[in-house]
């Protein structure tokens, strides 16, 4: 079918192209994994994943009389399968993941062993745990089945659940925008929009088999793709311990941009029990609510944030207040008994390197950062998604720079909030 249609002077669409060269790019990023890393699990999540982006990268060439779905769709859902589906389970299958699996695991034997997943006397790194305790529940089925059940008892596994839940909740509450204005979900709205060339159909007079972008097919598939690109493919099948915070936040910024103040607290809350990073979501989504729902709505959605957070967090800290803070913020920013392995030459990390003054600087420069934003966000509040997710993103981005331990694979977490909302926010309403 493929010759018939070369010959018949099938002409492949340049938007194909471009997703083709950007499969082949990714091809080509996973392909040095096996080349250049140090660890098993990313060796064999690069080997693999490199195949299944050249498939995609073919499959986006495909005409729609050979892809049903369009080569976009179908290219994203090939490389969704190849780099994040057969690598993750090849991994869970083998028992091959990054330390934070082990981490996760071993929280989880402890929250439900002593009540509590910091140890009071840790004897070196692996022993850590830092992160707040609800990170503990995803390991807690490891400690129900006593370490067997297979992928059932993988933290990583129950982690991708929570981020593909959460993003698919967020992609709906999101409000779908043209330009600066709410699309109103009704079938006349959704006439006019297709009549117009912005819905599923084809424009009018180019026929029904001819390539037109459709919004919602057009989204879907970048969210797939987004979804499927390296530095989430990977986090999902070696670790996973970002994600769960990640489709979080995202929800909470969805469910401020739609005017939902108690979704936005809980969703809130419940990110930041796994991450202290997560925090300073809490002043972008409120500043949100307020430049758009009003002063009630916001301080309604800060009092959810601010409560639940400690209804989830204080138990434990009260319960063992030494261990935990030497874990979850001590060791994290370097200033633990033992070194953290995040040690990626960001700046914040060059700095602390040079001493305690150096240490003061970074802790200082991240300090001013943090006020920056916030001074911001007084004077020129976002007033739609994509504005919070980008301000957000860039606080985020700066505190992991300016930190004085950090990893380069922490920025995967600014970009994916800053797309993800960018794409859902383009999409249109179903028929």
């Amino acid at each position: 079918m493929i010759d018939q249609c070369l010959r018949s002077g099938y002409r492949v669409p340049e938007r194909r192209l471009w997703w083709c060269a950007g499969w082949v790019g990714c091809a080509g990023w996973a392909g040095l994994f096996p080349l250049v890393s140090g660890l098993g699990p990313h060796r064999g999540w690069g080997a693999v994943a490199a195949v299944g982006y050249l498939l995609a990268a073919g499959v986006a060439l495909l005409p729609r009389g050979v892809a049903r779905a369009g080569g976009v769709g179908l290219s994203a859902l090939t490389a969704f399968g190849g780099a994040v589906l057969v690598p993750g389970v090849l991994l869970v299958g083998r028992g091959s993941g990054q330390s934070e699996v082990t981490v996760l695991a071993r929280a989880g034997d402890l929250l439900l062993a002593h009540g509590s997943p910091y140890l009071a006397a840790s004897a070196g790194p692996a022993e850590v745990t830092p992160y707040l305790p609800g990170m503990a529940l995803f390991g807690l089925p490891h400690a129900l089945f006593r370490g067997g059940g297979g992928p059932v008892a993988d933290p990583r596994v129950w982690c991708a659940v929570a981020f593909l839940a959460a993003g698919w909740a967020a992609w709906r509450a999101l409000p779908v925008r043209l330009g600066t204005r709410p699309v109103v979900r009704s079938a006349v709205r959704e006439r006019v929009l297709v009549g117009a060339g912005w819905g599923a159909g084809p424009l009018p007079g180019t026929g029904a088999g001819a390539d037109v972008p459709s919004g919602a097919a057009d989204a879907g598939a970048g969210v797939v793709a987004l979804v499927a690109s390296p530095p989430v493919a990977l986090a999902l099948a070696a670790s996973g311990v970002d994600l769960p915070l990640t489709g979080l936040l995202c929800l909470a910024l969805a469910f401020g941009a739609a005017g939902r103040p108690t979704g936005a607290g809980l969703a809130l809350a419940a990110a930041g029990a796994l991450k202290w990073t997560a925090w300073p979501a809490v002043a972008v989504v409120v500043a949100l609510l307020a430049a758009t729902a009003g002063r009630r709505a916001a301080l309604r959605c800060a009092g959810l944030a601010a409560a639940g957070t400690a209804l989830l967090v204080l138990p434990w800290l009260l319960r063992a207040p030494g261990p935990m803070l030497r874990q979850v913020f001590a060791f994290p920013l370097g200033r633990g008994p033992w070194p953290t392995p995040a040690a990626s030459p960001l700046p914040g990390r060059l700095l602390a390197d040079l001493g305690p003054a150096g240490w003061g600087a970074a802790v200082g420069l991240l300090l001013l950062g943090g006020a920056v934003v916030g001074l911001s966000l007084l004077l020129r509040p976002p007033r739609c998604a994509v504005a919070a997710a980008d301000r957000l993103a860039a606080g985020l981005a700066l505190a992991f720079l300016l930190a004085p331990a950090g990893r380069f694979g922490y920025l995967a977490l600014p970009l994916f909030l800053s797309a993800f909302v960018r794409l859902a926010a383009r999409r249109h309403p179903p028929a």
